[in-house]
């Protein structure tokens, strides 16, 4: 049963890694440009922290999974919540560093933050440790979607081009 958890835990990072990729770049040419708040955690803690925030909620989904049986019926709203934030938080930082729109990056990371809550609502009665290992990361999205917001309304829409 180790193959399955290996691949669950890993999977979370794959779109990091593209995420990484777009990111490298702006982050030295486009993101210094913007008016940013005081309270921003530096560049160099974001890898550090979604590199542990993507194993948390892919161990999670490894032991909601093996509580359910695998891909099973019961599985369906718990998995499919999770492979939707999933699609939801790699989808944002190409629609905020490739893309540059700031505000349709807030109405995306808004939607994601829900769709984790839902997640762990959905898991919670399948595996207290598994929800427990997401709590990180619905905080940090807090945080990550204040900075958005101060930043989309700290900017001008000239800067999102």
């Amino acid at each position: 049963m180790w193959l399955p958890m290996i691949g669950m835990t890993t999977l979370p990072h794959l779109g990091g890694l593209y995420g990484g990729y777009i990111t490298r770049k702006e982050v030295k040419t486009w993101y210094p440009t913007l008016e940013k708040p005081s309270w921003r955690p530096p560049n160099a803690a974001f890898p550090v922290v979604w590199t542990c925030l993507y194993t948390g909620m892919g161990y999670g989904s490894y032991l909601v999974w093996k509580e359910l049986g695998g891909f099973t019926e019961d599985a369906l709203v718990p998995l499919g919540l999770y492979g939707l934030q999933l699609a939801l938080n790699w989808a944002w930082t190409p629609i905020f560093f490739g893309a540059h729109k700031l505000k349709l990056a807030l109405m995306e990371i808004v939607l994601l933050t829900g769709t984790v809550a839902a997640t762990m609502v959905s898991w919670y009665p399948i595996s207290r440790t598994a929800t427990l290992l997401m709590a990180p990361y619905l905080s940090w999205l807090c945080l990550a979607t204040s900075l958005n917001y101060c930043i989309w309304r700290d900017n001008s829409e000239e800067k999102e081009e």
